[in-house]
């Protein structure tokens, strides 16, 4: 069933920055895929409001901090998950996953009322919505299983089996990897689905308090999706409009840092992407009693935009945002857009 025990603190600490600050220039297709997370399930809802999340995210750090209240008048013993975002199992490094031998790749830690927990970790093998883990446990073929390692995996199964995964979607021919007159090599096609989930209680004499942190996966492109470099607006501007909220001062600021630096050799601007799932289909009784965000963007000299009411700045690179009563209709979604100097010092 691919259900694995967690020790209550993570293993290593590693930045899972895929895109590096002064990576050079490149076309449209060199992307790094954003992950978004976020957001607790629990089994049973009834009777437990959520009084407060307090979210901070930055490039380099998630917290998030909640209280709950049970109002059954006696205690509550459930389930709770927290869902990963799925991950390609070949991703021709492509994800913002620094360590992709670790199952823990977001250094997920958990704490409740101030006391680590021991979480266990699910991994599921998904292909267009269905459920594959069976398949590839019968071959005795991981889950989790990135890059050459998978490839390899893939490769050494028996042609019929081959055939009939790739009839099915769990593996794919990929051409890029394929040399002049040879055949495009099958490589594996599922996406891992992973789960920390733990049993916890919810007293009935007082407020329970969850904390959790991560280290977030960071999407971009070497370059700008919805801008060109002559500061009008790309073939992406509408998407960008309705996921990030990017408006006309958004794009005129842009659009005059490029004009500064125009025919400057070594100065490039490009994006990067964050997100946090927000809706979680009312997992709890009732909305959120209050709600607080902060978003950093860590570099003072980045720009930024993401949808919101009521944002505030309160900081060279902090923007906040209080809400009663919140019910999220929207995932949270960041643009940054940094400017890359690789001139000669």
């Amino acid at each position: 069933m691919s259900i694995r025990r967690l020790p209550a603190r993570s293993l290593t600490t590693a930045a899972l920055l895929a895109l590096p600050l002064l990576a050079p220039p490149a076309g449209a297709n060199d992307t790094v895929a954003v992950l978004g997370a976020g957001g607790l399930k629990i089994a049973v809802t009834q009777s437990i409001e959520m009084e407060r999340e307090d979210l901070y995210i930055s490039p380099s750090k998630v917290n998030v901090d909640y209280v709950f209240r049970n109002t059954a008048g006696k205690d509550i013993e459930t389930l709770v998950a927290f869902p990963m975002p799925d991950i390609s199992s070949y991703d021709n490094g492509m994800e913002g996953i620094a360590d992709p031998t670790r199952e823990n790749f977001m250094d997920f830690e958990v704490s409740q009322d101030g006391k680590p927990l021991e979480t266990n970790i699910q991994q599921r093998a998904i292909v267009n919505g269905l459920d594959v883990t069976a398949d590839l446990e019968a071959e005795n073929i991981p889950v989790f299983v990135l890059g050459k390692e998978g490839v390899d995996a893939v490769q050494a199964l028996p042609k019929d089996i081959l055939a009939d995964w790739e009839v099915r979607g769990i593996v794919v021919k990929n051409y890029e990897g394929a040399d002049d007159g040879q055949e495009a090599p099958l490589v594996p096609n599922w996406k891992i689905r992973t789960t920390y989930w733990w049993k916890t209680t919810f007293r009935a004499d007082g407020p329970t308090k969850v904390h959790h942190t991560y280290k977030p996966s960071v999407g971009g492109i070497s370059g700008l999706n919805f801008m060109d470099g002559e500061g009008k607006a790309d073939y992406q501007q509408e998407q960008y409009r309705h996921k990030y909220c990017i408006n006309d001062k958004f794009n005129k600021l842009v659009a005059d840092r490029l004009k500064e630096t125009q025919g400057v050799e070594g100065i490039y601007y490009f994006e990067r992407w964050l997100s946090y799932v927000l809706v979680t289909g009312a997992n709890w009784d009732g909305p959120i009693g209050d709600f607080h965000l902060t978003v950093d963007k860590e570099d003072p000299d980045a720009l930024i935009s993401f949808c919101g009411d009521g944002v505030r700045k309160t900081g060279p690179t902090t923007f906040e945002m209080t809400k009663e009563n919140f019910v999220p209709e929207r995932d949270l979604d960041i643009l940054i857009v940094y400017k890359s100097d690789q001139r000669q010092q």
